[in-house]
């Protein structure tokens, strides 16, 4: 017939019935027909495998709830300071930001709406964390924090510290507030000064790398007294180089660098204890001097060695001439010792000669072949 509407809604969908663009029902699976000779009826057929209900009017039929629209839908509205947990036949599926309003469907699959206050406390629960990781939602509405042993967290909240965190994963709420997570290492960590142009009490000037280990005792007072302390504890060490260095003179810091460790040691330390942070040891590691300086060191090293090396030599040659004098008094006072020093002088002579001929057999060898005069 000419002013007869029909329309027919499957089992997978639903219609909303409009009079003169005001919503009037909902129409179930079936056929349908109205009488509308002026046109003023109009139909929004809505597919169920999209259990969000996507129309510009959800504001409007949240409102009617009451009027029979709670047999169709199911509500959620989140308030300013909740997150809505949705969830379809008992999964996690989807995460609603405070202040949403949203229209869901009712289908064989049920649709569950959790509140979860944000006034409370912002952390996640894990098996939340673990749900929003496999929908790839966790990034996007969270703030992850992975704390390793041997370190701690500083959870921070609109810039005011919050909590410490221990070792572990954690996973906070992104919504309405600032959220910031530091981490800091608890473990000792080394740090160098390299290349400080110094000059010593004797204005000789030197270039000095240092080498210092450290470690954080308490990471809030690290963290909040000083803005960031690694740089902090690099100044404190160039300054207690400096003021070491130039109370020495350049003999005194070359002969003694164990002291040198030591002043550094007790400056920077009382600086940093304050600060949460302990100073376990500071070790010059070189010590470079300007080439001009270098080779008048070498000199001097060079000269203070000769002149050791001749006061020996002088030494040995007094000892050896005091030997001699003796032995030559001894062999003045024994004869027979004389001839065995004349024999001990034949042989080595004899040693060189290619032909020698002696006369008087034995006794000739003996008395008549050498003969020293006295």
């Amino acid at each position: 017939m000419l002013y007869i509407k029909k329309i027919v809604v499957g089992d997978g969908e639903r219609t909303l019935l409009y009079r003169d663009r005001r919503f009037k029902r909902v129409l179930t699976p079936g056929v349908y027909r109205f009488f509308d000779p002026c046109y003023r009826i109009t139909f929004n057929t809505c597919n169920l495998t999209r259990q969000e209900y996507a129309g510009q009017d959800a504001d409007i039929l949240m409102a009617r709830m009451d009027d029979g629209l709670s047999e169709h839908f199911t509500a959620a509205d989140i308030g300013s300071n909740e997150v809505g947990l949705v969830s379809k036949n008992g999964n996690l599926d989807s995460v609603l930001a405070p202040g949403s309003r949203q229209l869901y469907w009712k289908t064989p699959m049920r649709i569950d709406i959790q509140k979860i206050s944000l006034a409370d406390d912002l952390e996640i629960d894990t098996t939340i964390v673990k749900r929003l990781r496999q929908l790839n939602l966790l990034s996007r509405i969270a703030v992850t924090v992975d704390i390793a042993s041997e370190s701690v967290g500083l959870l921070f909240i609109d810039n005011r510290l919050s909590r410490v965190l221990t070792p572990g994963i954690y996973a906070f709420w992104d919504f309405q507030k600032n959220v910031n997570a530091e981490v800091i290492e608890l473990r000792v960590q080394p740090m160098e000064v390299s290349g400080q142009e110094l000059l010593t009490r004797d204005k000789v000037s030197l270039r000095v790398n240092l080498t210092a280990s450290l470690r954080v005792i308490d990471p809030v007072a690290a963290r909040t007294k000083v803005t960031k302390y690694g740089d902090f504890v690099y100044r404190e060490l160039q300054y207690g180089l400096r003021k070491a260095v130039s109370a020495k003179t350049l003999d005194e810091l070359l002969g003694d660098k164990a002291s040198l460790d030591t002043d550094i040691f007790a400056y920077v330390q009382g600086r940093v204890r304050e600060l949460g942070i302990e100073v376990l040891g500071v070790g010059i590691k070189d010590v470079i001097l300007p080439g001009d300086m270098r080779d008048i060191l070498n000199s001097v090293v060079h000269a203070e060695k000769a002149a050791q090396a001749n006061v020996i030599r002088r030494r040995e040659e007094a000892n050896a001439t005091r030997s001699l004098l003796n032995t030559a008094k001894i062999i003045e006072d024994s004869p027979i010792l004389m001839r065995l020093k004349e024999l001990e002088a034949l042989e080595k002579v004899t040693e060189k000669i290619d032909k020698l001929t002696v006369f008087g057999g034995l006794e000739g060898v003996l008395k008549q072949l050498v003969t020293i005069k006295q």
